[in-house]
């Protein structure tokens, strides 16, 4: 195996390094901010708020992303009204924000699933004393609820996160200059797709780790209050006689 070219073009990689850390980070912080309200909407007993949500939610998590990708970009992008509007705002001629919408109604879709989960797993004890303090619903939420429903998702949110990052791989299909997208244009000019593409899984191996290890140290600090104290053996000093 010969890794000169990857070395060669080590900026291609970074720069679609750069690439896939702006499209994972912006669709994680975005489908996060939509999928609090959704979740809180998906608990709703009325149908008339429940139903939409978890249509949106059942159409999101029971197709493809690649399929919710294509739909955005080879879709919505080629409608009449889309490309004169591309006209006249030039950016929507990127791919990258199709990919972009896709990404985020795709995790917000699953974000919102975990955090329903979480909020109907409260402990009623712990909103029944909310009421007794005279705390509003909303207030309840805020202080009570939706603090105590973040640290049960975390687990299942990280594995959102990280499914999300090997999930946009698939944006190279649409000419976005990825971290996948280097590797294939590195493997197109040298022949050597072995190891172009060892290079790229180096890459998300490194981010999937520093992800984990961002995660866990989140995880033994919110959940420090539950772990067992450690209990400290005390020694007897003897009095001299």
């Amino acid at each position: 195996m010969d890794f000169t070219p990857i070395f060669e073009n080590y900026q291609l990689y970074l720069e679609g390094f750069w690439t896939t850390a702006k499209l994972v980070s912006w669709a994680l912080a975005i489908g996060f901010v939509m999928s609090v309200p959704l979740a809180i909407m998906r608990t709703s007993k009325n149908p008339l708020i429940n139903g939409p949500v978890w249509a949106f939610t059942y159409f999101f998590r029971g197709t493809p992303l690649l399929v919710q990708m294509f739909l955005m970009y080879y879709g919505l992008g080629q409608q009449q009204f889309m490309i004169e509007l591309s006209q006249t705002y030039e950016f929507l001629q990127d791919a990258y924000w199709y990919a972009l919408a896709a990404f985020t109604l795709n995790t917000a879709a699953y974000t919102t699933e975990i955090i329903r989960g979480a909020i109907e797993g409260t402990p009623y004890g712990e909103v029944e004393a909310a009421r007794a303090c005279g705390m509003s619903r909303s207030l309840t939420y805020r202080r009570v609820i939706l603090p105590s429903a973040f640290r049960r998702a975390l687990p299942a949110y990280s594995n959102e996160v990280i499914f999300m990052l090997h999930g946009s791989a698939i944006a190279s299909v649409i000419t976005i200059v990825d971290l996948l997208g280097a590797a294939r244009i590195v493997a197109s000019r040298y022949y050597n797709p072995f190891e172009a593409f060892i290079a790229v899984g180096f890459f998300y191996f490194c981010i999937t780790f520093a992800l984990i290890g961002g995660f866990k140290w989140l995880e033994n600090r919110w959940f420090a209050h539950l772990r067992p104290r450690e209990q400290t053996a005390t020694k007897r000093v003897r009095q001299p006689a």
